[in-house]
């Protein structure tokens, strides 16, 4: 398999016109400035509703003013059709990110998350389709396991999904996989696990575990635990992720589109254990903090209470395949 700085040469010697929807998040901040670095032009569509400019700013800063000239950022929403449709003119691989990722979310307001994690997602995958779009890789979720209980979760058992969210997600598998069949398009489905890294927002109700714990530790606050404490979660640090798409996008391997992959560190960490960790790292800049406790909570609805993708030798053989070194 290429390394990544090997994998990126090759991206330098071969331009293509990306479209990365929901631009302005975390996970598609990252590819964009991970994209422009490697001398790509991209196409950034978002609307703002969990994005921001900070961080299309912070990009900017990083790849400096040459490389933002091949960026060009195009403000809509993935539930118009026709807005998605003139994103899509001209592009050769689409990266979709945009959705509403929050299983409690879900649980408040299961009919915007539907609209936006599928309608949106159908409206995506139609305009690429029409567009002849090479390669359309999106991002599906570990919520798809749901009730499934056996580890290590592997890619062909999956369960009933415990959240509007989780079904949002499946539902996104099936529209793919259905496209595939039926009009010829390549999709692959990348089932992230627990990301986390830079940009990622801390505030706000529905805000990832990591930086939510670290911002409060940082202020002072109580840490507060949903359930015992023992609920387990694989993390996966966001350049893991970025590679992971960005060879989807470009693996030259028949066998490799339209089906899912599990995207993890392999690694599986309790809250607990996160929390101890977040704790010791923290105890020399914050005085007192290696006395201080989590408070527990009731479990919340929705949330899947155990997380392992670690792969069984069947799955790696078929990932070893998939990125196999000559067809990226």
């Amino acid at each position: 398999m290429r390394s990544a700085a090997q994998f990126s040469a090759m991206l330098t010697g071969e331009p293509r016109l990306w479209l990365v929807t929901g631009v302005a998040g975390f996970i598609g901040s990252n590819l964009l400035e991970h994209l422009l670095w490697a001398g790509q032009t991209v196409i950034g569509l978002d609307n703002f509703s969990t994005g921001c400019q900070k961080n299309l700013d912070d990009v900017r800063r990083s790849v400096g003013p040459e490389n933002w000239k091949r960026f060009r950022f195009v403000w809509g929403d993935i539930r118009d059709l026709s807005q998605c449709r003139s994103a899509c003119g001209g592009v050769t691989h689409v990266l979709h990110q945009a959705a509403l990722c929050s299983v409690s979310r879900s649980v408040e307001d299961p009919l915007t998350s539907a609209m936006v994690n599928v309608q949106g997602f159908l409206n995506m995958l139609t305009a690429a389709r029409d567009a002849g779009v090479r390669r359309f890789v999106y991002a599906s979720s570990s919520s798809v396991y749901g009730s499934h209980l056996a580890l290590p979760k592997r890619e062909d058992a999956i369960g009933e999904p415990l959240s509007p969210y989780s079904a949002t997600k499946l539902s996104d598998e099936l529209f793919a996989t259905a496209y595939g069949h039926c009009f010829d398009i390549q999709c692959i489905g990348l089932r992230y696990f627990n990301v986390f890294g830079p940009r990622q927002d801390p505030n706000g109700a529905y805000a990832a575990v990591i930086p939510k714990w670290l911002a409060a530790v940082l202020r002072g606050e109580q840490i507060y635990v949903y359930g015992d404490g023992e609920t387990c979660r694989d993390f996966c640090f966001i350049d893991n992720v970025v590679q992971a798409n960005l060879r989807a996008a470009t693996t030259t391997n028949p066998n490799a589109v339209n089906q899912p992959y599990n995207i993890a560190a392999g690694r599986r960490t309790t809250l607990n254990q996160l929390f101890k960790k977040i704790r010791d790292g923290l105890a020399e800049r914050v005085p007192g903090l290696v006395d201080v406790e989590p408070i527990y909570r009731d479990f919340r609805a929705g949330d899947v209470r155990y997380s392992d993708p670690r792969p069984p030798p069947c799955s790696a053989m078929k990932s070893r395949m998939m990125w196999k070194a000559g067809s990226t």
